[in-house]
């Protein structure tokens, strides 16, 4: 979806740490591989999960600045860091408000965009872990050049709403975590039906709940939507997105076949399914993936 171009964003909700040069690869068996980085996608890196008993909770580290020259809408339908911002922005606006209808506060999570490697609340992380969440530091990472990486290697639409769909996500993780789900990620951690699904898929729903309401959640500065009304290519790119990482898709693009009890994020179809299911109904009792037999 495209921004309104008279919304102003606020940069300050985005910390910027591109050309630091900070972090370290993870465990030393990352490396290039695409493989890890594929499993790695839209969620929480497991690698990075080992540290989090002695991590240290708290914000990012400072000494970064916000995202630059990202004032308006009309940057972010020209500029993808700024898309970033204008997202981060349309999001904490939307959720305090649709949470506290059920008496849950909403403290906003912070955002990091980064190139190559970055330090987290949960460990040391580079650009090949994918954009993730970390629930120590609550901060959504991104490292923009992701999104091309989502197009060239897996084969998404490059459309906005596609990469907006990467930011609702990892925020959709972050609601998770206030509402206490999160964790049910790593007490069961792969098959279709895993607690891991479960939690990808619900993250996806979550996301499509957002863009159900985002044509209508207003810029606070200036009243007006953060985003242009929805066409349907925009939706078809979210769900171009929500397909191409689909661990059967992945699995046999790297490997040729396919094997249910390893996945970790759920199907092409369910990804699609449950994305549609949070945009159409615009109501987050539809995304109990808990509730389901099989999500």
């Amino acid at each position: 979806m495209s921004f309104n171009d008279n919304v102003e964003l606020d940069p300050s909700q985005v910390q910027d740490r591109r050309g630091m040069g900070r972090g370290t690869k993870i465990g030393g068996g990352i490396g290039g591989g695409i493989i890890l980085l594929l499993a790695a996608l839209f969620g929480i890196n497991p690698q990075l999960l080992e540290g989090l008993a002695g991590a240290v909770q708290g914000p990012p580290s400072q000494g970064a600045g916000s995202a630059p020259a990202c004032g308006t809408g009309a940057d972010a339908d020209a500029r993808l860091d700024c898309r970033i911002v204008g997202t981060v922005n349309s999001l904490n606006a939307f959720w305090p408000g649709y949470l506290a209808q059920y008496n849950k506060k909403y403290p906003q999570p912070h955002t990091v965009i980064f190139t190559g490697g970055t330090d987290t609340g949960c460990g040391p992380a580079t650009s090949e872990v994918g954009p993730f969440y970390c629930p120590v530091d609550t901060t959504a990472y991104f490292d923009p050049g992701f999104f091309q990486e989502l197009v060239d290697r897996f084969g998404s639409s490059g459309g906005p709403l596609a990469q907006e769909y990467v930011v609702a996500h990892e925020f959709g993780h972050h609601v998770q975590n206030l509402l206490g789900n999160l964790d049910r990620a790593q007490q069961d951690p792969q098959g279709p039906g895993s607690g891991a699904v479960r939690v990808e898929l619900q993250a996806d729903c979550y996301a499509g709940l957002w863009v159900h309401y985002a044509t209508t959640q207003p810029d606070p500065k200036t009243g007006q939507p953060y985003l242009d009304p929805l066409k349907e290519k925009d939706l078809q790119d979210a769900l171009s997105a929500a397909s191409a990482v689909g661990d059967d898709r992945i699995q046999k693009a790297a490997t040729g076949r396919v094997s249910p009890e390893a996945w970790t994020h759920g199907s092409s179809a369910q990804r699609q399914k449950w994305f549609y299911q949070g945009y159409k109904t615009g109501d987050i009792n539809q995304c109990d993936t808990f509730s389901v037999a099989a999500p």
